[in-house]
This record gives structure tokens, C-alpha cells and sequence, in this order.
């Protein structure tokens, strides 16, 4: 590992390692953005490790200068959870695409967040397998055209962040690959948090899925199809910043309405509470064919980790029993001799 200087920059987190990613994909734009908000939010080599799954993504780990293992499919929360109760201090990052986290992963996943091991978890979204050459995943739209779905795909997406609210996750948030000034503001709030942080990148996979986010994410439609949320701040968004979320009369769901018609103003625009799960829940069901994709914190209340609970139990047995001796125990009643 090299030695770290005093005043790191993004080039102590980039190993020398050939990055081998599609040309053009969208992966190149998280890991600069990654590799650039380390030192900012006061990283280092040795305190760092990168646990990662099966996939595009999970290659991640070759390409920081820090700790890293590419484990199984989809066990990497797994993997992590037990890299953090073995060593609490580190700071564990978990990378996996939809597929990895979301299918072979979906139940290491759930119990990751539910536990609220304190991970940063970032989900590659692209809605494809990309290495292993474009079959449908779990958060394929309903009509995906695949090598394993050549009639389309009749199935119903999983929504990651309806997933990991409905897992019990504490913190709860939405980016894009290509928005370098959104992501690493994602990236250390993420950070902050003490818990389970879970990440939705929706990032393009040139390749096989190439554009299926273009319908809020192109610059040309982007601000009427996006709603940054802020906590305390109104949800508004479009490109004149004269439309909003407001709850839509007598039901309980978000409608986008336009201020200054049929009535609407300022003052009936839903201000964002990142501490309220029915609104994040709200925020992330929201249909992108008739509402925009809500990005930023959906969600952020805290709670006590998973770790620190597991650790201060075993303090508290091994104060009460300070003579307790566990090779005495074994050997002590009936025993198997194979």
C-alpha cells in the first residue's frame, strides 16, 4: 500500500489497476466521483475497505487504494456485516449492481439494513445484467427486451428504495452516475449517517440498456422530470421552479401541481421531511410516466447500530462472567469424536 502523505487527494484512492468498464460507461463517472469525495470527507487507505459481489460494479474494489474484497454473488452485505463487527472502527463500503444486490442478494440485503449495520451501500441501478451480457434483472420495466426475456419481460420491477424501506433501512437516498455535484453530496450524507445508508445510483449501462433512464435524466427534460428533496425545503422543481409535490385533495398520495393555476400557491407545496418514512415511501413510489423521480435523502433517522448493540452484549456477558473459559466449556460434558 503506498505511503499515505499528509494532504490526501483523489489519486491516493485510485489504484494503478486498468479500469475495465465499457467505454462510456457510467460506472467511470461514480468511481471518479467516489474516488474524489474520500478526502473530503476525511478518509484513509487503511480505515477503508471496499466489499463487493458479482458484477460490472463489483469491480470496484480493484480500482480504490484502500482495503477490498470481491466476494460471492450477492453476499456482500453479508461479508460486510461480519468485516465491521470484527473491526468497528473501519469504514465499509458495499458496491453491487441491481442484480447482485437485488436478486441473488435481495436476503443478505434485507437483513443488512434491517440490522442496521453501519454500511455505506451503493446500488448500481441500470436495470440489466450487463456482464454477463444483458439479461433482464429485478428492477427491469415490464417489457424489457432481453436475451433471457426475448418477448419482454412480464414482471414487476423492484423498487430498491421501496425495498429498503419496507426492509427498514434508516437512511434512504437517490443519485444519478453522471451528476458530479449531486453524487458526492449523496456520497457524505451516506457517509454521515451511523447505520445502514443505502444509495440508488441509477447509472447507464451503455451496452445493453443504453438511454432507459434518458426520461428524467437528459438535460433536456431533467428539470421538469427530477425533484431534488431537501429536508425542511418545498419540493419544487421544472425549469421556471413554479412546480411542486403537494398531497393531492382527499387522497393519500403526491400530485405535481403548478403555482399560480387553479388556485395553487406557494404556501400549498409539501415541504420534505427526511424523517418521516411514509413521506420517503410516498417520494419513492411516485410513477415517473405522470410524476418526477425524486432524488436526495428520502430518508434519515437515525438509530442505534446493529454493531454497537452486538458488542456492548458481549462487554456485558464477559463482565459478569470474567472467568468464563470457552475451551473448559467445550470440554467439559459430552463431546462428538469423529
Amino acid at each position: 500500500m503506498n505511503v499515505v502523505p499528509e494532504q490526501l487527494t483523489a489519486k491516493d484512492f485510485a489504484t494503478d489497476q486498468e479500469v475495465r468498464w465499457c467505454p462510456g460507461c457510467g460506472d467511470y463517472a461514480i468511481l471518479k466521483a467516489l474516488q474524489r469525495t474520500m478526502p473530503e470527507i476525511g478518509a484513509t487507505p487503511e480505515k477503508t475497505v471496499f466489499v463487493s459481489g458479482i458484477g460490472c460494479a463489483a469491480r470496484f474494489p480493484y480500482y480504490m487504494e484502500t482495503y477490498g474484497f470481491h466476494t460471492i454473488h450477492g453476499r456482500a452485505p453479508a461479508f460486510a456485516t461480519g468485516i465491521k463487527l470484527s473491526n468497528p472502527d473501519l469504514d465499509i463500503w458495499v458496491v453491487g449492481g441491481d442484480g447482485d444486490m437485488l436478486s441473488i442478494g435481495g436476503n443478505h440485503l434485507l437483513h443488512a439494513l434491517r440490522r442496521n449495520v453501519d454500511l455505506q451501500i451503493l446500488i448500481f441501478n441500470n436495470e440489466i445484467y450487463g456482464l454477463t451480457k444483458g439479461q433482464y434483472s429485478p428492477t427491469s420495466r415490464i417489457g424489457t427486451r432481453s436475451p433471457s426475456t426475448p418477448q419482454g419481460s412480464v414482471e414487476a420491477p423492484v423498487s430498491a428504495a421501496l425495498f429498503a424501506l419496507g426492509s427498514g433501512a434508516r437512511f434512504v437516498a437517490r443519485s444519478v452516475d453522471t451528476d458530479q455535484k449531486h453524487l458526492p453530496v449523496m456520497f457524505k450524507r451516506a457517509h454521515a449517517h451511523r447505520g445502514a445508508s443505502l444509495l440508488e445510483i441509477f447509472q447507464n449501462c451503455i451496452v445493453y440498456n443504453d438511454g432507459v433512464f434518458d426520461g428524467f435524466k437528459d438535460p433536456s427534460v431533467a428539470a421538469d422530470r427530477q425533484v431534488r428533496v431537501e429536508h425542511g425545503q418545498p419540493m419544487i422543481f421544472g425549469k421556471e421552479k413554479n412546480r411542486g409535490l403537494r398531497l393531492r385533495p382527499g387522497a393519500f398520495e403526491f400530485e405535481a401541481v403548478t403555482i399560480g393555476e387553479n388556485g395553487v400557491t406557494a404556501e400549498d407545496i409539501a415541504i420534505h421531511d427526511e424523517t418521516n418514512r411514509v413521506m420517503a415511501t410516498l417520494l419513492a413510489s411516485m410513477d415517473p410516466d405522470t410524476l418526477p423521480v425524486a432524488l436526495g435523502v428520502l430518508y434519515c433517522n437515525p438509530a442505534p447500530t446493529y454493531e454497537t448493540g452486538v458488542l456492548s452484549q458481549a462487554a456485558d456477558v464477559r463482565a459478569k462472567s470474567p472467568n468464563a473459559n470457552l475451551n473448559k466449556l467445550l470440554r467439559s460434558g459430552y463431546t462428538w469424536t469423529v
